[in-house]
C-alpha cells in the first residue's frame, strides 16, 4: 500500500512549542482542531470519537478535574481499564499542565500503596469495583480524591463531565516541566518516579514520526494497554500528530486483531502478541497484504519469531527499542535492513555509547554498558536527587543498565541486562520484591527469582527455593502470592534446591541458574 507523506519534523514542532507554548498538548490541539472531522478512536461497539470531540471532551474534563481542585503540576494516578475517556483523560491532564501518573490495572492494593505515597496525587481515578478498598487505602496516605472510571466510560469522574464547558486554556509549559510520571526500577530498591517532560514527549514523537514515515493515511491497529510508554506515548502520539485513524482495542484478542488487520496498515506489539498471532491459522500473506508497518518493542524479540513471521506474513517485524527513562530511543529502519536479534540505530537526535565499568568508551563489537543522551532522556527520578545522580553521569549520559555492542555500522544490539529484571509479555518483573515475599513464608529458607526463554512470553519467572524440613505446599506458596502480586510476577515454576548457588562473596549467581534451566519451558 503507498500512502501520500505528509513530514513533520521536531525543528518544526519544537519552534511552535517554544514560540508560544511547550505544552505538548498544544501542538495536539493545533492538529485535532484543523482535522476536526477526521475519525480519531474508532471502536468495536460503541461510536467513534473524531479529533473534533477529543477536543471538546479534553476541555470538558480539564475544566471538571479543577473543579476538584487540581492545579499545574498536580499529580492523578489512574489505575484503570483501556478506553476512549482513559485516554481524553490523559488528554485532560496535558492540557491542564496536571501530571498524568499511570498504573497497570494488575496491580494489588499492597502494590498500589507505594505509588501513593511517593507521588502524593491529589486524585485516584480507579475502576468503581476497587473503589472502597481504594478509598481506604488514598485515606492511610492522605489523598484527597478517588473517582471512578470503567471500560465503558462510567464512573464518577465522568458523571457530569458533560455539562462542563468545552472551552479550556491549554496551561502554560515550559519544556523541561514534567508531563508524565512513570513509574520504574531495577532489581533492588523501591519503584522510582522517571519525570517525563513535554519536551521529551513532543521530540521523541516527531523523531518516530519521521524515521516511520508516518502519514495521515495510516491507520495504527492499537492492541497495547496504556499504562506505560509504548501504548500511551509511542502508540497515541505517532497517529494524533498526524491526525491517523486509531482502530482502539480495549484489550487484545488474537479472533479482534485477526479481524482488524486487513483495515490497518500499522502495528505496535510486545513480542508476546505476535507469537500468540501465529497460532491462528488466518494470519496469511494475504491478510497482511495491505499492512505496512508491524513493529515491536517493550521485551527482546526471539529471532525465531522474527522469522515464522516472515514466512506466514510476508512482514519483517520492526524492532525497536526504549524504556520509561527515554521513551524510544533506536529503531531498525523502515528502508533498509532489518536484522533478528537487533535494535538497529539510535534515533537522530539521540546519541549512545557503549562503556566499560569505569564509564571510559569500547570499541565496536565489544558489549558493555549502554549509556544514552538525548531530547527523549527523561528530567530525572521524582523526588530521588541521588537515584537521579547514580544514573546520569556528569556529561548528561543516562546509564540504561543494559549490555549492549555496537557494530562498525553503529547497529545496536542488547545482549543482556546488567541487573536481573526479568521482563514477561512486555511485564517488568523485579525478582527482589518476589524474593522477599518468598523469604517470608513460614517453611521456605531462602529464594531465588530469574527468568527463561519462553517462546510465549520471552521470558518466563521461575522461583529456585529452599525448603526446611517438610516445608511448605506449592499450593499454599501460590495462595500468599496471588493475595500480595499482579499475575505476571508469580513464577510459572519452583525448582527445589538444598542450596543456592553463590559466588565467593556470598552472592547468589543467577547466571548459574538462568544456564541450568534455560530450556525449562522448551517444549511449550
Amino acid at each position: 500500500m503507498l500512502f501520500p507523506r505528509f513530514h513533520i519534523t521536531a525543528q518544526h514542532l519544537n519552534r511552535q512549542l517554544f514560540i508560544v507554548n511547550a505544552n505538548f498538548y498544544s501542538i495536539l490541539q493545533h492538529q485535532m482542531v484543523n482535522s476536526a472531522d477526521r475519525i480519531f478512536l474508532e471502536l468495536p461497539d460503541r461510536a467513534s470519537i473524531t479529533y473534533g470531540q477529543a477536543n471538546r471532551l479534553s476541555a470538558q474534563l480539564a475544566n471538571r478535574l479543577t473543579k476538584v481542585g487540581l492545579e499545574r503540576g498536580d499529580r492523578v494516578t489512574a489505575q484503570i481499564e483501556k478506553s476512549p475517556e482513559a485516554v481524553i483523560l490523559y488528554l485532560a491532564c496535558l492540557r491542564a499542565g496536571i501530571i498524568f501518573h499511570p498504573l497497570n490495572t494488575a496491580y494489588t492494593t499492597s502494590e498500589l500503596e507505594h505509588f501513593l505515597q511517593d507521588a502524593k496525587p491529589l486524585l485516584v481515578v480507579c475502576d468503581p469495583a476497587k473503589y472502597e478498598e481504594t478509598v481506604q487505602l488514598a485515606n492511610r496516605c492522605q489523598v484527597k480524591h478517588v473517582h471512578t472510571l470503567d471500560e465503558n466510560g462510567d464512573g464518577s469522574l465522568w458523571s457530569d463531565v458533560s455539562s462542563c464547558s468545552d472551552q479550556f486554556e491549554v496551561a502554560h509549559q515550559n519544556p523541561g516541566d514534567t508531563a508524565l510520571l512513570i513509574y520504574t526500577s531495577g532489581t533492588t530498591g523501591k519503584p522510582k518516579g522517571a519525570m517525563i517532560t513535554h519536551h521529551n514527549l513532543s521530540s521523541n514523537a516527531a523523531s518516530l514520526v519521521k524515521i516511520w514515515n508516518w502519514s495521515s493515511a495510516d491507520v495504527l491497529l492499537h492492541v497495547l494497554p496504556l499504562f506505560h510508554v509504548h501504548g500511551l506515548c509511542v502508540g497515541l502520539h505517532c497517529p494524533m500528530l498526524l491526525t491517523s485513524r486509531i482502530l482502539f482495542q480495549p484489550r487484545f484478542s488474537v479472533t479482534e486483531t485477526i479481524s482488524l488487520i486487513a483495515r490497518a496498515s500499522v502495528m505496535m506489539a510486545v513480542p508476546t502478541i505476535y507469537t500468540r498471532l501465529l497460532s491462528h491459522p488466518q494470519l496469511t500473506r494475504e491478510l497482511c497484504s495491505s499492512f505496512r508497518l508491524f513493529i515491536s518493542g517493550s521485551a527482546p524479540l526471539l529471532p525465531r519469531t522474527f522469522e515464522k513471521f516472515e514466512q506466514r506474513t510476508g512482514h519483517r517485524i520492526l524492532e525497536r527499542y526504549g524504556m520509561s527513562e527515554a521513551q524510544m530511543i533506536a529503531s531498525n529502519p523502515l528502508l533498509g535492513e532489518r536484522i533478528a536479534g537487533t535494535v538497529g540505530y539510535a534515533l537522530p537526535d539521540v546519541k549512545l555509547r557503549v562503556c566499560n565499568e569505569d564509564g571510559n568508551p569500547l570499541n565496536n563489537g565489544q558489549i558493555g554498558k549502554l549509556e544514552i543522551k538525548g531530547p527523549n532522556l527523561f528530567k530525572g527520578y521524582w523526588q530521588n536527587p541521588d537515584a537521579t545522580r547514580a544514573a546520569v553521569r556528569d556529561d548528561g549520559y543516562f546509564v540504561t543498565g543494559d549490555l549492549a555492542t555496537v557494530s562498525d555500522d553503529n547497529r545496536l544490539a542488547i545482549v543482556g541486562r546488567q541487573s536481573d529484571l526479568i521482563i514477561s509479555a512486555g511485564f517488568n518483573v523485579y525478582p527482589k520484591e518476589v524474593e522477599i515475599l518468598l523469604n517470608q513464608i513460614p517453611g521456605i529458607v531462602d529464594s531465588a527469582v530469574f527468568g527463561v526463554s519462553h517462546s510465549d512470553l520471552g521470558e518466563a519467572v521461575i522461583a529456585a527455593i529452599i525448603l526446611q524440613g517438610s516445608g511448605v505446599t506449592e499450593e499454599e506458596v501460590l495462595t500468599v502470592l496471588k493475595k500480595k502480586l499482579s499475575a505476571f510476577k508469580i513464577p510459572k515454576k519452583f525448582m527445589y534446591l538444598e542450596e543456592l548457588p553463590r559466588n565467593a562473596m556470598g552472592k547468589v549467581e543467577k547466571n548459574r541458574l538462568r544456564k541450568e534451566y534455560e530450556s525449562t519451558f522448551k517444549d511449550e
